[in-house]
């Protein structure tokens, strides 16, 4: 039936205007990823000259290789796959233990717990009472440091919750109680199995989370052996500021070419640390609509 219906002039000038405002509003957006692409695999000297370039410009690698000539890279890099492998399995079992009992009906006192819950997303103790905590409990500079005081994030687990009283209807459960299930019978062999979209998204916010934390790495780890690869990034900029600010004051003929490698080398730092993201979440990306937008739709 709407095929059939006649478009009005005025429907095809909005048509017209919506995809124009789309298309500028994704040139901008892609804009700056291109570029940075492009400065990493471009001469640094060529794009010094000529900053505002769509394709690359005498392709050269030596950006690239000065920061993976730095050894501990691929030692944060291993860092930093173990701490958000390990510390998103965390995160995922603790989230999903907390949201679904906070999500049944038959649970009395939810609201108080549910309270206490929500209270810690606007009031914390602060930064000096969490170091003294995890320096009290000997977590300082260790692998569990970096999982465990951000094993459960309140935000997620109430999106959580809020999925599973929506789509997980209670007759199911009751059901599988009739049959014989316990709780945790229902969980696995139920709840979860329905849920797949709202735990994606979950792994996706977690695992982006830790692949870009960095300050607790910088306030609570010390030995080099546990750093992360933003962290190790982190020094390579630093660093590579501190050299500006040093060449500054040395005025030669080769002046304008070290500033412009140091240039390529923070693009390079860029898309290395990136990359990993980039190629996970257009995979998961189909489940956001989902899940996202259904597990917040009421609380």
């Amino acid at each position: 039936m709407l095929e059939n219906v006649k478009r009005t002039r005025t429907d095809k000038w909005l048509d017209f205007i919506n995809a124009a405002a789309l298309t500028v509003v994704i040139l901008l957006i892609l804009y700056p990823l291109v570029f940075v692409v492009v400065a990493s695999l471009s001469d640094p000297v060529a794009i010094y000259n000529d900053p505002l370039r769509l394709w690359p410009a005498k392709i050269n690698l030596e950006s690239y290789k000065a920061v993976f000539e730095n050894k501990d890279i691929w030692r944060g890099f291993g860092n930093s796959v173990m701490y958000t492998v390990v510390g998103t399995l965390i995160n995922i079992v603790m989230t999903t233990l907390a949201a679904y009992p906070l999500s049944r009906r038959r649970f009395y006192g939810k609201s108080v717990f549910t309270f206490f819950f929500v209270f810690t997303m606007f009031f914390s103790g602060g930064l000096i009472p969490s170091y003294l905590i995890n320096k009290q409990l000997h977590l300082l500079d260790t692998f569990l440091v970096m999982v465990l005081p951000m094993a459960i994030s309140v935000y997620n687990v109430v999106i959580m919750r809020t999925y599973f009283q929506t789509n997980i209807p209670q007759e199911l459960e009751e059901s599988a109680h009739v049959d014989g299930c316990n709780d945790f019978q229902i969980l696995y062999k139920i709840v979860l199995p329905l849920s797949m979209p709202i735990v994606a998204v979950l792994l996706l916010f977690y695992g982006v989370g830790h692949w870009n934390s960095y300050f607790h790495a910088l306030v609570y780890l010390q030995s080099r052996d546990q750093f992360p690869l933003q962290l190790i990034l982190r020094e390579i900029l630093v660093q590579n500021q501190f050299k500006d600010m040093v060449g500054a004051t040395m005025v030669d003929e080769k002046f304008s070419e070290r500033m412009a490698v140091m240039e390529g080398i923070k693009y390079a730092v860029v898309i290395v640390s990136s990359l990993p993201l980039l190629v996970i979440y257009p995979m998961m990306s189909k489940f956001f609509q989902k899940g996202i937008l259904i597990g917040s739709l009421k609380g």
